[in-house]
């Protein structure tokens, strides 16, 4: 009669039976709504900015004291214009961890999360800067005298230059690009990222770059509702 043994050599190496597929938590898309708050916000405070025309309009050229009593009766919309950049600029912040960290999570060691989260911050610093003369100005026009006429003129070329200045928002849309070059993002996101962000960079180095504001808003909303409704393939991995 025989008797057949196994005895391990490695105390450490034992066998077991295959652990069963887990699934992980869902990927967390807060950061896609707030990319969706940031648009809506961003095309908000261009819209509002544009109506305040005083220092555009025909019958107020040249005149100084008569383009900040303008100023004086649009101040409703200046603190619309106000609060929207900001939301935009604060949302911005949000939306642009969360897509580098998305970027990350799928990368290969690529710059384009870097890129991504730089490009978004920055706008939204140039969002802050655009609207910080509105809590000197906005409740100083209020009350006749108060603000030079010149300070006026100033403040609304301000505000309908500065804050239309989204070129380095531009650098988002390239990093869509480049991650759907590897595979990292949907194809249609990266060829959107492409023309949308090029464009803005292209408007952005220009010297009309205010018009990068028109097209900033839109590569961020779009980008975002992409994420947020698309992106199956990467929330089925989790």
């Amino acid at each position: 009669m025989s008797v057949t043994t196994r005895n391990l050599v490695r105390s450490d190496v034992t066998e077991a039976a295959d652990p069963e597929p887990t699934t992980g938590p869902p990927a967390p898309r807060g950061w896609a709504v707030a990319g969706v708050a940031a648009g809506v916000a961003g095309a908000a405070s261009i819209v509002l900015s544009g109506l305040v025309d005083a220092v555009y309009r025909d019958d107020l050229r040249g005149d100084a004291q008569g383009i900040t009593d303008a100023l004086g009766e649009q101040t409703g919309i200046l603190l619309g214009f106000h609060t929207a950049t900001m939301v935009a600029a604060v949302a911005l912040l949000v939306f642009g961890v969360g897509l580098s960290r998305r970027l990350a999570a799928r990368g290969s060691g690529s710059l384009a999360p870097g890129l991504a989260a730089a490009g978004l911050t920055g706008t939204a610093v140039v969002l802050v800067l655009g609207s910080g003369l509105d809590t000197e100005l906005v409740f100083g026009l209020l009350e006749p005298g108060l603000v030079e006429p010149s300070v006026g003129v100033l403040f609304n070329h301000w505000i309908g230059t500065v804050p239309w200045c989204w070129a380095l928002a531009g650098l988002a849309g390239t990093a869509l690009w480049t991650a759907a070059r590897s595979g990292d993002v949907p194809r249609w996101l990266g060829r959107f990222g492409l023309v949308a962000g090029g464009l803005v960079l292209l408007l952005g180095v220009s010297p009309l770059q205010y018009m990068a504001g028109f097209v900033g808003p839109v590569l961020v909303l779009v980008t975002s509702l992409g994420f947020l409704v698309g992106d199956r393939a990467y929330r089925s991995a989790r």
